[in-house]
């Protein structure tokens, strides 16, 4: 038994679907101007060459000549909880592009009923049916690939919010890892000008013996000695945090990281990085595709274009084909292909009235997509914003800790001189405290400032999007290889190399 059930009006039907799929009205756009221009070149432009290839951004921190930074962030880009759980929304983002795709496909399901019906005056009367189901719903205006297509820039867009984490894991690891040795090299200071003031205070006590000075310039000593002293405890403890932090960051316990930071070196000072003379900067639109956050925002863009489209083809006809292949029989044995039956059946729906509910969708859709283009204007002004502060912090603390280190050598001759002429009593000891305490604020002044100007380093390369890399980026989606995304915006005529 074969059924064939198709309206003669089918066809001109499909084609009014078809019309009026073509009839939707265009989604938001934004006006001229109203999304931010990309400038042709830095205001603060770096006194610093291109380096060819992307290496040097990806894995900025392995050019920082310190290899226990470099193993904490690979250890933190590795088990870092943020960093997991994007990669876990990665995998979600592409499970529901595999669904989105699946629904441009027929389904076929398998179906097998056996029944066993009787009347009072029949006898028992068996039925047997095995037969394949087959169902699929003709995309005609244009939905389901609309879905698609959104589903894939949320592909794209969970794997740059992943490239995002990694940017923001890693600077965050290097600006703790940083601030931990700057705590270090301040406590070191402390330390050294204790022991300084301590032998001062010593002099003073045998001089106050010999008759040569008062008790109140004993007591001033010992004065400049505690307040030394006290700073020592706050420095401990601000080192103490920020392996806390790097801890977290990592994904470790406090206590394993200590044994490895601290415990390991047997007492010795660590070095403070040292960030490589060379800095590679692009042309700000070159910046901006580097930036995962600007391509991210840029690709929920294209998804929410995608859905208004999705949302337009819902108004429109829909045709869905289904059609089955089967036995049947009166007994298991005699399922055979006397007795095979098929149909096929197309059926095709045509929203009359649904109360405004899908025009509001697709207003709602519309004012979504509205929104990432704003998001996506604040994300690229945002990151302009970055990379101009961090270009200007960079040259003004480099000025600084130059400046620092001049003064940090005059107050050190300065204290040495004083002491001296103490000894020889051409001075007072009022003089000698001067010098001490100044030569203790110049040297952590020097401390902070090569700590701020390894960390400002470290903010340029997250402003700039360093951290990820294209080729971890196609590791994370091996069975998806997308076109490349639109952007939004244009940028303005640059020259041809980068400043």
């Amino acid at each position: 038994m074969r059924i064939f059930d198709v309206p003669k009006s089918f066809l001109p039907c499909a084609v009014v679907a078809v019309v009026l799929a073509a009839c939707a009205t265009q989604p938001y756009a934004p006006a001229s101007g109203d999304l931010p221009t990309v400038p042709a070149a830095w205001t603060e432009a770096p006194d610093a060459a291109p380096v060819a290839g992307g290496e040097r951004l990806a894995y900025w921190w392995r050019h920082f000549g310190d290899a226990e930074l470099s193993a904490l962030v690979d250890l933190a880009l590795e088990r870092n909880n943020d960093v997991r759980s994007a990669r876990a929304a990665l995998r979600q983002a592409r499970a529901q592009r595999a669904v989105s795709a699946a629904g441009l496909q027929p389904t076929l399901d398998f179906a097998g009923s056996a029944q066993r019906a009787r009347t009072d005056s029949q006898p028992a009367d068996n039925q047997f049916q095995v037969g394949v189901d087959a169902a699929w719903e003709v995309d005609l205006a244009g939905g389901q690939r609309a879905g698609l297509a959104a589903a894939e820039a949320d592909l794209l867009a969970s794997a740059a919010s992943l490239d995002d984490t990694r940017v923001s894991i890693a600077a965050e690891v290097a600006l703790a890892y940083i601030d931990l040795r700057g705590n270090q090299q301040r406590l070191a200071v402390a330390r050294a000008n204790l022991a300084n003031q301590e032998e001062t205070l010593q002099i003073t006590r045998w001089r106050e013996q010999a008759g040569l000075v008062t008790q109140l310039e004993v007591e001033q000593a010992r004065t400049s000695v505690e307040q030394t002293r006290s700073s020592l405890s706050s420095l401990e403890s601000a080192v103490a945090q920020t392996l806390n932090s790097l801890a977290v960051l990592c994904a470790q316990t406090p206590g394993d990281l200590r044994a490895r930071l601290l415990d390991a070196s047997g007492g010795a000072l660590a070095a403070m990085p040292r960030p490589a003379d060379t800095l590679a900067v692009s042309l700000p639109a070159d910046t901006l595709r580097q930036r995962p956050d600007v391509r991210a925002a840029g690709l929920r863009v294209e998804a929410a274009r995608a859905r208004v489209d999705e949302a337009q083809a819902a108004r429109y006809p829909s045709l869905r084909l289904t059609g089955s292949l089967g036995l049947s029989a009166l007994t298991l044995g005699a399922l055979d292909s006397a007795g095979v039956a098929s149909s096929l059946l197309a059926s095709v729906g045509l929203p009359l009235f649904d109360g405004g509910a899908r025009a509001a969708q697709v207003e709602v859709r519309d004012a979504a997509l509205e929104q990432t283009y704003h998001a996506y204007g604040a994300a690229v002004l945002t990151a302009l914003g970055e990379i101009e502060s961090a270009l200007t912090a960079l040259r003004t603390s480099r000025d600084s800790l130059a400046s620092l280190t001049l003064a940090a050598g005059a107050a050190a001759n300065a204290d040495e001189l004083a002491g001296q002429r103490y000894a020889s009593g051409l001075v007072d000891f009022q003089v000698v405290l001067d010098t001490q305490r100044t030569r203790l604020n110049a040297e952590d002044a020097v401390a902070s400032a090569a700590a701020q100007l390894a960390a400002n380093h470290v903010q340029l390369y997250k402003a700039l999007g360093g951290g990820w890399s294209p080729q971890a980026t196609l590791e994370s989606m091996p069975e998806f290889t997308p076109a490349a995304a639109s952007v939004p915006l244009t940028a303005t005529a640059a020259p041809s190399s980068a400043p």
